[in-house]
Parts: C-alpha cells; sequence; structure tokens
C-alpha cells in the first residue's frame, strides 16, 4: 500500500476519533467487561502539540499516532525526556495495522527525537496482536498492564481471624510501614524501581492530595495488607463513571498466599459494588512477578504499555 504521512492536526480529529472508536470496540470482543463508551477523548491538545503523525491511502486515514507534550526525568531517569501515547491518541485500519504502525511509528518517532524526547511510551491493546508485534519489532517492550473485573466477589475461603475496614481520613497514615515495605520490594531484581523512602509527613502530604479510599486487613492491631482505591487510572476507560481503580497495594509477605488479599479485595468489591459501582480496574508493572502473578488471575488485561528508550547520543547528530 502508499501511505501519505503527515502532521496531525484539527482537522483530522473527526477521522481519527472515528479509528479510535474502531479499535476500542474491537478490544471489547475481547473484553466484555470493557464499558460502552458513548463519547472518546478529545484529540485536541495532541493536533495543538505538533508531536503527532496521520497517514493516508488514496485520501483516507489509515491511521494516526500522537502523545502527551513530553516531561523531564521520565520514568524516573535523571535528565531524559520522555512522552506516551494512550490507547485512544493512535489507532489505524485493521487491514495493514502493522505496516501502517511502523511507517507511522518512524515519522512520530524522528519529530520525537528531533524535540529531544528518547523515551517512548505507547498503551496498546491487549489483543492486538498486529500493534504489539509491530513495536516489538521497532525495539520496544512491555512494562505496564491495564486489566479490569466485575465488581463481583472472587470465591475464596473467608478468614475470621481478620479485621477489614476502610481506614477513616485520619488513619489513612497508617499504611506508612507498608508503603516503605512496598517501596523496598520496588528496588529488588527484577523490577528496579527506585524511590525514597517516606515519613510521616512526605505521605501525608501525598494522602491530602491525592484524596484517595484506602481498604486493610488486620490481624489483630498488625496491618497485613492494604488496597488503594482511586477514581482515576492510567486509561480513559478508567474514568468511566462505572470504575473504580486500584492504584496501589501492598500484602506483608507472611501474609501471602493465605487467601488474605482475596478476603480484602472482596470487603472492598463489596462496599464498592453497594455505591453503585460495576467495575474494578488494576495497572501494575508487568516485570513486578508478584503483582503480575496476582493481578492478572482475576483481572483480564486490556492494555499493554510498551516502552523504549533512545540512546540519547543519537541527539548530538545532526543528520536525524
Amino acid at each position: 500500500m502508499s501511505l501519505d504521512i503527515t502532521d496531525f492536526s484539527r482537522s483530522h480529529i473527526e477521522e481519527a476519533v472515528d479509528l479510535a472508536r474502531a479499535n476500542y470496540e474491537e478490544e471489547r470482543r475481547f473484553v466484555a467487561v470493557l464499558p460502552e463508551v458513548d463519547i472518546m477523548p478529545d484529540l485536541t491538545l495532541f493536533a495543538d502539540s505538533g508531536l503527532g503523525v496521520a497517514a493516508f491511502e488514496n485520501g483516507r486515514m489509515a491511521g494516526f499516532l500522537c502523545c502527551f507534550r513530553p516531561w523531564n526525568n521520565a520514568f524516573g531517569t535523571t535528565g531524559v525526556k520522555g512522552t506516551f501515547s494512550p490507547c485512544h491518541a493512535h489507532g489505524t485500519t485493521q487491514e495493514n495495522r502493522s505496516y501502517i504502525f511502523n511507517r507511522l511509528y518512524q515519522a512520530a518517532a524522528e519529530k520525537w527525537v528531533n524535540n529531544g524526547i528518547v523515551s517512548h511510551a505507547i498503551a496498546l491493546y491487549a489483543h492486538d496482536a498486529q500493534a504489539i508485534n509491530s513495536f516489538f519489532i521497532n525495539g520496544f517492550g512491555l512494562r505496564c498492564i491495564d486489566a479490569i473485573r466485575p465488581m463481583e466477589e472472587i470465591d475464596c475461603t473467608p478468614l475470621p481471624d481478620f479485621k477489614f475496614i476502610e481506614l477513616p481520613k485520619e488513619k489513612q497514615i497508617d499504611i506508612l510501614l507498608l508503603n516503605n515495605m512496598l517501596i523496598s520490594h520496588s528496588s529488588r531484581s527484577p523490577i528496579f524501581m527506585s524511590f525514597p523512602q517516606r515519613d510521616r509527613q512526605s505521605l501525608q502530604n501525598e494522602l491530602d492530595r491525592q484524596n484517595g479510599r484506602y481498604f486493610a486487613a488486620y490481624k489483630g492491631k498488625e496491618m497485613a495488607t492494604y488496597v488503594k482505591i482511586m477514581d482515576n487510572g492510567e486509561s480513559f476507560i478508567s474514568e468511566e463513571s462505572s470504575v473504580k481503580n486500584i492504584c496501589g497495594a501492598f500484602c506483608v509477605p507472611e501474609y501471602r498466599g493465605k487467601g488474605v488479599y482475596q478476603n480484602l479485595l472482596n470487603f472492598t468489591i463489596s462496599t464498592l459494588k453497594k455505591e453503585g459501582y460495576t467495575r474494578l480496574g488494576v495497572d501494575f508493572e508487568s516485570f513486578n512477578p508478584t503483582a503480575c502473578g496476582f493481578w492478572l488471575k482475576y483481572f483480564t488485561a486490556y492494555t499493554n504499555s510498551v516502552v523504549r528508550r533512545i540512546d540519547e547520543r543519537v541527539l548530538e547528530n545532526n543528520n536525524l
């Protein structure tokens, strides 16, 4: 096929939204619990960033690829500028998808690197083998997963020796010890994510700023595990009114594999279901074996976010 590649502009938004919606509906055929979306997210900010591209065949849009404006220290890497293309900021026709994405990324990556952006992240639908393969052969690897489940309880044995509660605002600071255990866990192999340990004030500042909800399990006076619930997650699907999102969780190692976390999830699900929510989402790093192994038992993946780190020495090359 012969493609004409051009800068993505506001005049392309209507066709692009139609492609993004069609790609989302493809994923819904694999993941039935995903909500029906009446209005797709607005693409104006992507058109105005000047970093997007569109592909046309005989005057018809075959695909587009856009990204957020870049930010510094992407993924915690000092001095590295990065960007992210969420799953609604790109799309292609189903036919020749791999080829179209190859051409789109070639054009977009040239723009991104010319703007000093060397960390590239793109959220792809988990069941879109053509798209995943296209970015795999372009040097990307899996990093993050979004998953979802109905707001229905998990089949597990009740644990009457544990107490399950939603922490009131003034008691949320009690997650401090487990939160620092999570930070230590995340620094180990094969995760290697570096975050500073928290003191009470820094954690309290975050609790006040984010306004999340926290559910916890106790054995006696000891907190065994907690889960953080937010209105929004990492995808536009997570912002749907029927969805609540897990945005943090940790279980003390000695309580793993004993059904404690499953029971905490059931308590959380029961509480949220009574409030009218029908879906529960979660996002996690694919290279965290503890998290990945647990969440994929009970949730269905619907996005795979892939990343590529460009050697920043290429920025010294004036012939990009």
